[in-house]
């Protein structure tokens, strides 16, 4: 439920486990390059809110994988999935039981006062029929699936991610025109109603900065409710550089009327691939070489960049491609090696 195809620069998506109930502590271990004691990061709970204000799961799948390396006495390898364990991720929200799962999520995070990240990601007719094709039955049911999300959420703190891809896909022509309509609806719908909710904070998704334009993006935005939205995301799931999401959000900002944008950094340290020559999934589909970017923080530097997030989980694979297994299962070779090649 998270690989995906957009305009041949698009990285897979990832679907976020669903709640199984409130989980109530801070992830609290230390990180380090190899898993020794001479290169740690302070856990998050030793980071100031205004710094990362995101709730991390102590229950996520990273921690339950650098807790069975540490129990198999791996303690080199339990090190770098920390790396990835300790950082706050988006949670997806799955199809099933929306309300509970946002409640859960949001319930923790507020029990441990952070806020709560979150994905939506279930617009129908989604991914053109690729690596996470699905979404909602038709309109009235996304409609329904929206609402308990955000009743789930409630007055508790919480970001949200609005439909990756989904305005990209209306654009470069992957989404079939009879639905388009519809699907502008949907998206500016789900803003609206999202924003009723006292506390929750709205970025609707614009891609990529390897997608063509901004001057493509801003009229489609706009018709999906961007101008009720706090602002826009970009690189999801996918490896531009921080420098490069940064310019092409700045260009789109001025044309969406200076809207502040969130940047995808999970995967990016290393940059995008480019040995794949011709072959689109050899640059996005667990492209080789790739690194964990940036630490989820509020501290930017700059006014318009509102956070760097990890917005894909990493460590989850991009699809059945390169000897990964199917898009949203966790992938530990790749896992691993995000985390070594990390600076």
């Amino acid at each position: 439920m998270y690989g995906s195809y957009s305009g041949r620069v698009r990285a897979g998506l990832s679907a976020g486990a669903a709640a199984t109930g409130a989980v109530l502590l801070l992830a609290g271990c230390s990180s380090g390059g190899d898993g020794g004691d001479d290169a740690k990061a302070p856990p998050l709970s030793q980071r100031p809110k205004a710094d990362v204000p995101y709730w991390v799961n102590p229950d996520g799948r990273a921690a339950r994988e650098a807790a069975a390396y540490a129990g198999k006495g791996d303690d080199k390898n339990a090190g770098l999935i920390r790396k990835i364990a300790e950082q706050p991720a988006a949670e997806w929200i799955g199809p099933d039981n929306p309300e509970e799962q946002a409640k859960g999520f949001t319930e923790a995070a507020a029990k441990a006062d952070r806020d709560t990240l979150l994905v939506l990601y279930n617009i129908p007719h989604r991914d053109c029929g690729q690596f996470s094709k699905g979404g909602a039955a038709d309109g009235d049911a996304y409609r329904t699936w929206v609402d308990k999300v955000a009743n789930g959420i409630g007055d508790r703190r919480a970001t949200v991610i609005l439909e990756p891809d989904a305005v990209l896909h209306l654009v470069d022509g992957c989404t079939p025109d009879a639905f388009h309509e519809e699907r502008y609806d949907l998206l500016k719908g789900a803003v609206q109603r999202l924003k009723q909710q006292p506390a929750t904070t709205v970025y609707l998704d614009a891609g990529n900065a390897g997608w063509q334009s901004p001057d493509a993006l801003f009229g489609p935005l706009q018709r999906a409710g961007i101008a009720e939205a706090d602002g826009f995301s970009v690189n999801v799931s996918n490896f531009y550089a921080t420098a490069t999401s940064k310019d092409f959000g700045t260009r789109l900002s001025a044309k969406v009327g200076g809207k502040p944008f969130v940047i995808d950094t999970s995967r990016n340290g290393n940059g995008p691939y480019t040995g794949g020559g011709g072959d689109a999934d050899e640059n996005w589909c667990n492209p080789p070489g790739r690194a964990l970017g940036e630490r989820p923080t509020i501290q930017t530097g700059d006014p318009l960049v509102k956070a760097y997030l990890w917005i894909k989980r990493p460590g989850e694979s991009d699809g059945a491609c390169k000897g990964g297994p199917k898009a949203g299962d966790w992938y530990p070779d790749y896992a691993l090696a995000l985390a070594r090649d990390a600076t």
